[in-house]
């Protein structure tokens, strides 16, 4: 190989991890000070490394067909820095792309100004400290595999300090002597999940773990309406329910018997008439009275956006949904006994047909799917990240081709963009969507169309997705909410 290639090739590597380096204060100052969470087409880059910037500068090819460079997202981010934003969500990568397509001579801290004029000189020291005193207090009830995600993301956002703040966790106590560290140790380190980013430590004298200077409280309860939370300054706290035991408003409005609460949101499907929220589908239908809703379930929303985008594009007539979904601590580890169908063989060994009622659920969050759909489930021995095999009768003929462009604009450009992810390669398999915080990712070499019939497949990690949606949910009940930009036509 040339040699002056070769060094080239290098020395433009070590250009633009310079350059990445240079982006990090500016990311941590817009995000600490002014509330400014920033973002590369979707992935929010707050305390990314140099490397991971770089990573999310190159997964932008795979959607937009074009590299994103690392030196035009500095530039945006420079003029962010210097115009003393009020809080706000700015994808920096679709700026730096929507300014060199359609920027028409205009300078770029014009353009940059006029795309989020709304926001411009929006920081200063009496609002900053209005809503730092407006911080909603929250508290998980449960502390299982949702409950320690929904810690971490809670706690990762806390760095602006005008958010949802996690004040406690409600847990039965254990039978070991250092329950509050392996509660700790639990949270500390994760299987599927990793390592916590941060530090952890362990206060037993008070009852607190301390993740990332985040004091949270303990509390031991065989209840959720036995808790004073005002003895701890927890008040009007929104409650996390996800134990899953109290489904209905009966059971569930035993939390708003404990002093403190004023809200509780369940992370399963709700019975009766609580409201199923789907975020980006009915979170419109969240009013201010609400005391109790659902976040329905991780299939409902991995599902919900992608057959509301494709109804509004090609109408979907009627369909079968089957979920093939990694195994939950529901089943057991070898056979024994268990009051479900099939659930009490082994869960590591078998693939294990079950029900799943998130085909009907679609109808609480997207009532014009009623009737339209069934469906049923695959356990597999994968500890997380599931698929949904959509196969759609439609009204419109379509391609291949016009059903995933559709989708990957969807996916981009349209309110449902924090919903759908969308990727473009033959390799992917179950792992690569570890982590992700979209409720569904169209896996577009998958997709099948022949005329009006329409196969998708729907990846989604039914673990950390699903947490992402819920605390999008707690957003909008705690009244923290967020202007994007650029602005969705």
């Amino acid at each position: 190989m040339n040699k002056d290639l070769l060094e080239g090739c290098f020395a433009d590597w070590m250009d633009r991890e310079t350059i990445a380096e240079s982006m990090i204060p500016m990311i941590g100052r817009l995000y600490r000070k002014n509330n400014v969470v920033t973002s590369i087409y979707g992935r929010a880059i707050i305390n990314q490394s140099v490397i991971g910037l770089l990573k999310s500068h190159r997964f932008v090819r795979q959607v937009e067909n074009k590299e994103l460079s690392v030196r035009d997202t500095y530039e945006v981010l420079k003029v962010l820095d210097e115009l003393n934003l009020g809080r706000a969500r700015i994808d920096i990568g679709k700026l730096a792309v929507r300014f060199a397509e359609q920027s028409n001579g205009t300078s770029l801290e014009d353009f940059i100004r006029s795309e989020v004029a709304e926001v411009v000189d929006g920081y200063d020291e009496e609002s900053a400290r209005a809503q730092k005193a407006s911080t909603k207090d929250v508290v998980l009830y449960g502390f299982g595999r949702i409950g320690r995600l929904l810690a971490r993301i809670l706690i990762e956002k806390a760095g602006g300090g005008n958010n949802l703040r996690l004040r406690a966790i409600v847990v039965r106590k254990g039978k070991a002597d250092n329950d509050l560290e392996k509660r700790a140790s639990l949270l500390r380190r994760d299987s599927v999940h990793g390592p916590f980013e941060g530090t952890i430590t362990v206060d037993s004298e008070n009852s607190q773990i301390i993740a990332n200077g985040n004091c949270i409280q303990v509390i031991y309860s065989d209840g959720p309406d036995q808790v004073d939370y005002t003895h701890y300054g927890i008040d009007n706290a929104i409650v996390i329910d996800n134990t899953g035991i109290w489904r209905d408003e009966a059971g569930l409005g035993l939390h708003l018997q404990s002093k403190g609460v004023s809200k509780v949101l369940l992370t399963a499907p709700g019975k009766g008439d609580i409201k199923n929220i789907v975020y980006g589908i009915n979170d419109d239908q969240v009013e201010d009275s609400d005391t109790i809703l659902s976040a329905a379930s991780c299939t409902t929303n991995a599902i919900t956006p992608v057959l509301k985008a494709v109804d509004d594009g090609f109408g979907v007539i009627d369909g079968h949904v089957e979920t093939v979904h990694s195994y939950t601590n529901d089943q057991n580890l070898i056979d024994n006994y268990h009051k479900g169908s099939r659930r009490g063989r082994s869960a590591p060994l078998n693939m294990v047909i079950t029900e799943t009622g998130a085909a009907k659920a679609v109808a609480k969050a997207l009532p014009e799917m009623a009737g339209k759909l069934t469906g049923n489930a695959i356990r597999v021995p994968t500890p997380n990240v599931s698929m949904a095999i959509l196969n759609l009768n439609v009204a419109k003929e379509s391609t291949v081709e016009e059903v995933n462009n559709y989708l990957r604009n969807i996916s981009l450009h349209s309110p449902l963009q924090k919903q759908i992810d969308y990727v473009n390669s033959e390799e992917v398999v179950s792992t690569d969507f570890v982590g992700s915080r979209r409720a569904g990712i169209v896996d577009s070499r998958a997709t099948i169309v022949n005329g009006t019939r329409l196969v998708l497949y729907v990846w989604y990690d039914n673990e950390f997705g699903y947490s992402a949606q819920v605390i999008r949910i707690v957003n909008q009940m705690a009244g923290v909410v967020y202007p994007s930009f650029p602005r969705v036509s």
